[in-house]
């Protein structure tokens, strides 16, 4: 048997305990100064030199990504309850879309960074809020279109373009207002969701009221 080494142990679990405790502090710093904040934002915030922030990252991928990494834990935890909905298509559009843009406008400045960072990161090992929330739905379409004996395999497309479309529609709007309050462009994006989810479902014959509510699909339950 391998003896392990109690204090290597130690010392790697220290080392993710700041690791995590200098992620919060960018959290902080990038909620005061925004989407352009600087490490040594981040250090001043976490109350660390810059050099030493640097000492538990392997340099700035290697930090945004863990960023991005907590943004996504964040939204998984926060958005929990729209992974088992209730009510009728309509209802649970609507909560889903609702709380999802309640989580966008709390943490608007950490949207506007991820959306900013992501793009320069490696593909390997990045783990964004976008996909997080896809990946969920995913799943959820996946269990409706088994249920209405139709080919699943559409769900991941599906999940992942309307995330995109959520985010770009809210990212527009969180910088441009206009005359639209959150209440209308909420109403807006679900009805938008309902025609093309609908348009799938009758493209494989299954016409449904939005207005019934609708069981969970068996294994989601």
């Amino acid at each position: 048997m391998t003896k392990v080494d109690g204090r290597a142990a130690r010392w790697a679990g220290q080392q993710e305990r700041r690791r995590a405790e200098f992620v919060d502090a960018a959290l902080e710093a990038i909620a005061e100064h925004g989407p352009d904040v600087s490490t040594e934002q981040i250090a001043e915030r976490a109350g660390v030199a810059r050099t030493r922030l640097y000492r538990h990252f392997d340099g700035a991928p290697d930090l945004q990504r863990a960023i991005a990494q907590r943004a996504a834990e964040l939204v998984t935890a926060d958005l929990q309850p729209l992974w088992h909905p209730s009510g009728s298509p309509r209802e649970m559009i609507d909560a889903a879309i609702s709380t999802h843009l309640h989580w966008l406008t709390e943490h608007a400045q950490l949207h506007r960074y991820l959306v900013r960072t992501l793009p320069s990161l490696p593909e390997a090992g990045r783990t964004d809020v976008r996909g997080a929330i896809a990946r969920h739905l995913s799943r959820l379409f996946t269990g409706y279109l088994a249920a209405f004996g139709l080919d699943p395999a559409p769900a991941d497309t599906i999940a992942f373009g309307l995330v995109g479309y959520v985010e770009s529609a809210t990212t527009r709007w969180l910088d441009h207002p206009g005359s639209l309050s959150l209440p209308q462009l909420t109403a807006q994006l679900t009805g938008t969701i309902w025609a093309m989810l609908d348009h799938t479902l009758r493209a494989g014959g299954v016409e449904l009221d939005p207005e019934r509510p609708l069981p969970l699909p068996d294994g989601l339950s």
